[in-house]
């Protein structure tokens, strides 16, 4: 498995509901949390590696690694906070963006048993994080578009200097 990158029109679409729970999600959950600790990030979602599912897992520190499936947000705290993010599909670009300080989420872990959330802090703004890849979004949507733009050309100079 391998991160899809920034420019690959998979992350641009919307993940499609896991209809059953079974051994072959089980092994996926775990594809994934090999690939955050191999490339030293802290979440990824189902389109980050190519697999249009509505799936992600989280793992930060001080906290136990978790499996969201079919994941719903319940609830988004008024409070904002400013934090800075990057991205596993976008390397080498990191922006401060606002998101709510906490969330209440339900989803189901890879045992297929549901579960509801409430968190704050860094969960909760990984949550959010990848939840919104499986919306077909990524962070550099969150900030104003001339920002954007600023930090595709940095993604773009970064990515070329790589393949050199």
């Amino acid at each position: 498995m391998r991160i899809l990158t920034l420019g690959n029109e998979q992350l641009r679409q919307k993940a499609e509901k896991i209809k059953e729970i079974n051994e072959d999600i089980a092994g996926l959950a775990q594809n994934m949390f090999d690939i955050i600790k191999r490339d030293e990030g802290i979440g990824v979602a189902g389109p980050q590696v190519g697999v249009m599912k509505r799936i992600f897992v989280t793992h930060i520190e001080n906290d136990e690694p978790r499996v969201f499936i079919n994941p719903s947000i319940l609830e988004t705290s008024v409070k904002t906070v400013k934090f800075e993010e990057g991205c596993l599909s976008i390397p080498g670009v990191h922006s401060n963006v606002v998101r709510s300080e906490s969330i209440k989420i339900q989803a189901w872990n890879e045992k297929g048993r549901p579960f509801t959330l409430e968190t704050g802090g860094l969960l909760a703004r990984v949550i959010l994080h990848e939840y919104d890849h499986l919306e077909g979004m990524l962070f550099i949507d969150r900030v104003p578009e001339t920002k954007r733009d600023k930090l595709i050309a940095k993604y773009e100079k970064v990515s070329k200097k790589g393949n050199t």
